[in-house]
């Protein structure tokens, strides 16, 4: 739609345009929670252009895959402009003030998912870099598993991890065990493909660190921490559904037993010990001192280097402690190994933080901030909870999250802020988890598997069990409203 077409639209038809660009909101949504301003720009040339910058910088995101361009960079700019845009209007109005206010508590709400996310990631990676993932992977590998167990334990996994670690992650070394293990049945590959993507989403919506919409549910304060957990049942239904009904069409046979032994590195264990140590923390934090729980996390980053100077201090006396046991055993290999180690470095590992997603986050936060501030998102609150219940309003917006990413549907309803029961919003939570699992693109597991499985898991695998994904999507919606009936 161009704008000289929405234009003519909202002169035929004010509200039909207001429908329109609210529609076209769903697509990229955001956490902002400014309200509107005190200027309404929703029929001006400014937010008009603004809706057009938007959905142009979304037009790139969703081309990634074709154009190659790093998706931080068209929402970047896209933000930039728009906040341009609002600071001109209001400084002609003579009320600049307002504008860099809105500015200001938009940044602070990224802010706070910025560091949180930013301490969970440098931990993945750090527990990534003593190998703890690589030992969890070489276990299942050396056991020998029969096809249709591996499916199993893949899946369980994959859904039990993916509620601490995220789901991309998760998903990932999920799909080396399969590769490794099933190396040249594509079919089963494939198959154990789904399954994990299912898995690991459905896995991330019963807990407030599963995913990051559970936790902008949770930091917004719509959930109690161990609200979250009354969806376990619902998250494993829509697992198990579509699990059962793949699992009939496994050949259920024996793969060749492969002999694989990884050493964890120095300090893994405890690396693990200080993470769940933080996210300890974190919770306390929030819920004990009322403060944001990016400040428990910070914290627990602090114990992380603390460790890693540790670490690096001690690592002469370890090295040459280990060199005499080796030494005296004639391992050899051993030896040879210990040549190769290197010290941690904690800055290291915040450095292969995801960047590109982090700065995404920023670029979405942004844009749709000022569309907030413009009063985009109180026209999208009534026009969609206001005229529907609740519930289907947060069934279609899972639907949405088949296509649409599932944290930016969130970042949306919690921008709207409707006025629902803790019912509706830990539905909406288990409806756009979940939802993406219904497309392979619909979830950053889904995207990753395609490109570690390049060739074997594709969007057309996925899409063949679309039926038995969306049997259970429906399935776990009314599990929901049957077991937790006294929270709506």
């Amino acid at each position: 739609m161009t704008p000289s077409n929405v234009l003519a639209t909202r002169c035929s038809n004010r509200r039909g345009a207001w429908l329109l660009i609210s529609f076209l909101l769903f697509a990229f949504p955001s956490l902002a929670l400014a309200a509107p301003g005190s200027i309404d720009l929703t029929t001006t040339a400014a937010g008009i252009t603004a809706v057009v910058l938007f959905i142009l910088a979304y037009a790139l995101v969703m081309s990634e895959e074709i154009i190659h361009m790093r998706k931080s960079k068209p929402v970047l700019v896209a933000a930039g402009l728009i906040w341009a845009i609002i600071a001109w209007v209001y400084v002609q109005a003579g009320l600049p003030e307002e504008s860099e206010t809105a500015f200001r508590e938009t940044l602070l709400e990224y802010t706070e998912l910025l560091l949180f996310l930013l301490v969970a990631m440098t931990y993945i990676n750090a527990m990534e870099e003593r190998r703890v993932f690589d030992a969890l992977r070489a276990w299942l590998v050396r056991k020998g598993f029969s096809y249709r167990s591996l499916f199993w334990i893949t899946g369980v996994l994959a859904f039990f991890i993916s509620s601490i670690a995220n789901n991309m992650t998760t998903a990932m070394l999920m799909c080396a065990v399969v590769l490794k293990v099933a190396e040249g049945d594509n079919k089963f590959i494939g198959l154990c493909c789904v399954n994990v993507v299912v898995a690991s989403n459905a896995g991330g919506a019963f807990s407030p660190f599963g995913d990051i919409t559970t936790l902008m549910v949770w930091q917004g304060g719509q959930v109690p921490f161990m609200g979250f957990f009354v969806l376990l049942i619902p998250a494993i239904v829509n697992f198990a559904v579509p699990a059962v009904i793949m699992n009939f069409f496994i050949q259920n046979r024996q793969p060749a037993a492969l002999t694989e032994n990884v050493w964890l590195k120095r300090g893994a264990r405890r690396i693990i010990a200080l993470f769940l140590l933080t996210v300890a923390i974190s919770v306390l934090c929030h819920s004990i001192l009322y403060l944001p729980p990016a400040m428990g996390m910070m914290f627990g980053l602090g114990l992380l280097q603390f460790f890693g100077y540790y670490l690096r201090r001690s690592l002469p006396r370890s090295l040459e402690r280990k060199r005499e046991r080796y030494s005296r055993r004639g391992d050899w290999k051993k030896l040879e190994q210990l040549g190769s180690v290197v010290p941690f470095d904690i800055f290291s590992r915040i450095a292969r933080s995801e960047w590109d997603t982090l700065l995404f986050f920023y670029g979405v936060v942004l844009c749709v901030g000022g569309l907030g501030f413009m009063g985009y998102l109180a026209l999208l609150s009534e026009t969609l909870y206001g005229g529907w219940n609740p519930v289907w309003a947060n069934v279609v917006l899972g639907l949405i999250s088949a296509v649409v990413d599932n944290i930016p549907v969130m970042f949306a309803v919690l921008s709207m802020a409707p006025d629902m029961s803790e019912g509706n919003w830990l539905l909406i939570t288990l409806t756009a988890g979940v939802g993406g699992s219904l497309l392979s693109m619909g979830s950053a597991a889904g995207v990753a598997l395609m490109g570690q499985a390049r060739g074997i898991y594709t969007f057309a695998v996925h899409l063949r069990w679309v039926p038995a994904i969306l049997l259970g999507y429906a399935a776990s919606i009314a599990a929901h409203l049957l077991i937790n009936a006294s929270l709506f």
